[in-house]
């Protein structure tokens, strides 16, 4: 089978149901943004940067691992065994110290009559750590259709359980009061809680989600092999390093953000408006880690290929359109996508641009990192990785103070631009690949000059403006579509 038509469908097979997923819990911004304040959105937004973080640190690079010594042991289910007991125990201790030091936690973070936000948390990252490498066993094993409805199931439950607590109970509470209903609705639902009930939700779709793949643990043999473990580490450690410098990355920004503003300045709300504005490029976000999700098998898959080289200098090639039109798409009716979120939260609508620029950077650097994945220079991926999280952090600290949020973003488009940089500069020597840069640097170019005109337009009459930068997409699309033409066929009829 043609590779990237077997890539594209190992996108749609496995990264469907993510990214409808992650499109339907993006929906729930607007309610979040609607029913919360702008501060009250702003816890939100920090816990779950402090969530993406430990993440990365609970599953320490074990299901990059998992695939890559599947696919060289000869004994998988020794490989599946000993990365899932690897995370079980590790996992199990930390819920330990989270549960045993939540006070402590929660008070240093200034959420001293919430400890019960870390022992949710707590709960959710561990049963979502444990739960990453059976969820890679059914990728590894081809089995899309029970990891498509375990998907659907955790989906539903979340969504399910948000609309529950933050629209229903509060409306039968107001239009039932002194009835059967609200009184039945009282032993389960406490206003004061608020944001907390979007944590709940996510502690009972991670929960029903373990306990949906609990056949696929109980079924392994529970003995774990320490030589194949200690070279799993040996290989994934640097992964975790990468990892954390790239939720560094992330996520800094806005665990620190509060911290650095000037004191006159409401930081929780001022975190909020970000955090919403940072879910605008929900497009650009969902379409980088859905191809993430299926490149990365597929990167191992296509190494022993003659044409593998060609085939990554083509997949980068098509993933940079497929997000310069995004940006545009995005940007050139800016104006409607803006109503995603509520009202208070519009002011940070400056952030969007820079953080899709920064997100097309990221995305790019998911493609080079073939280099250092198949070559084994892990150790190479993860010094890039905290070279970018060093200029993150001190590019926070110099801007935050100053421009606010505006300087979070800067700091992140800096950060994914020189990792970008990098990983090609140095992956040339490595594992050289002839990628069709030109041609890249031109549709670049010609988009970057579109997104200023529609700028430069943005004081005329909104139908007359929506016109031209129609017409403009359209050429735009005619024009890349014009210069690809015969690779496009070319590809076609290789499928």
């Amino acid at each position: 089978m043609n590779p990237l038509k077997k890539l594209a469908g190992q996108t749609a097979v496995y990264g469907l149901p993510t990214i409808i997923g992650r499109l339907l819990n993006y929906l729930l911004v607007p309610l979040y943004t609607r029913a919360f304040i702008t501060s009250e959105y702003g816890v939100v937004t920090e816990f779950y940067a402090y969530v993406a973080f430990l993440f990365v640190i609970l599953t320490y690079g074990m299901e990059t691992a998992f695939f890559r010594f599947s696919s060289s042991e000869q004994n998988k289910s020794h490989v599946f065994s000993t990365a899932l007991i690897s995370l079980i125990v590790s996992s199990v201790l930390f819920l330990i110290l989270a549960f045993a030091f939540a006070p402590s936690i929660s008070f240093r973070m200034g959420y001293s009559e919430h400890t019960e936000y870390i022992r949710w948390f707590a709960l959710v990252l561990a049963t979502d750590a444990i739960s990453t490498i059976p969820y890679a066993n059914l990728r590894l094993k081809n089995k899309p259709l029970r990891f498509a409805f375990i998907k659907i199931v955790n989906i539903a439950a979340n969504i399910g359980f948000n609309l529950f607590f933050i629209l229903l109970c509060p409306y039968l509470m107001t239009h039932f009061p002194n009835s059967s209903i609200s009184s039945a609705i009282e032993t389960i639902y406490n206003p004061a809680i608020g944001v907390g009930y979007i944590f709940i939700s996510n502690l009972i779709a991670s929960v029903l989600t373990f306990a949906m793949l609990l056949p696929e643990i109980i079924r392994i043999n529970f003995k774990i092999d320490f030589n194949l473990l200690k070279r799993m580490l040996k290989y994934s450690w640097p992964l975790l390093i990468f990892g954390m410098a790239g939720i560094v990355n992330e996520t800094f920004d806005r665990v620190i953000l509060k911290y650095l503003l000037p004191s006159h300045v409401d930081a929780m709300a001022q975190l909020g408006i970000y955090g919403a504005c940072y879910k605008v490029s929900i497009l650009m976000t969902l379409f980088i880690q859905t191809y993430r999700y299926a490149a990365e098998p597929f990167f191992f898959d296509q190494a022993g290929q003659k044409d593998a080289k060609k085939t990554y200098a083509d997949m980068m090639h098509y993933f940079i359109i497929v997000c310069l039109l995004i940006f545009l798409g995005i940007m050139l009716y800016i104006d409607i996508v803006i109503r995603f979120i509520g009202k208070d939260f519009r002011e940070g609508a400056g952030v969007i641009p820079i953080l899709l620029a920064a997100n097309l950077c990221l995305g790019i650097f998911y493609n080079l990192s073939v280099w250092f994945k198949l070559t084994d220079h892990t150790k190479t991926g993860a010094l890039i990785s905290l070279a970018g999280a060093g200029i993150t952090i001190i590019l926070n600290f110099i801007l935050i103070p100053s421009m606010g949020y505006m300087g979070a973003a800067w700091a992140t488009l800096a950060c994914y631009a020189s990792m970008m940089a990098l990983s090609y500069v140095i992956g040339q020597k490595y594992y050289p690949v002839d990628y069709h840069l030109s041609r890249a640097a031109i549709y670049s170019l010609i988009a970057t000059l579109i997104f200023v005109a529609s700028v430069m337009l943005s004081n005329q009459n909104p139908w007359l403006k929506y016109a031209i930068n129609t017409l403009l997409m359209a050429g735009f699309i005619m024009y890349i579509f014009r210069v690809e033409k015969q690779r496009f066929l070319s590809v076609i009829r290789k499928a």
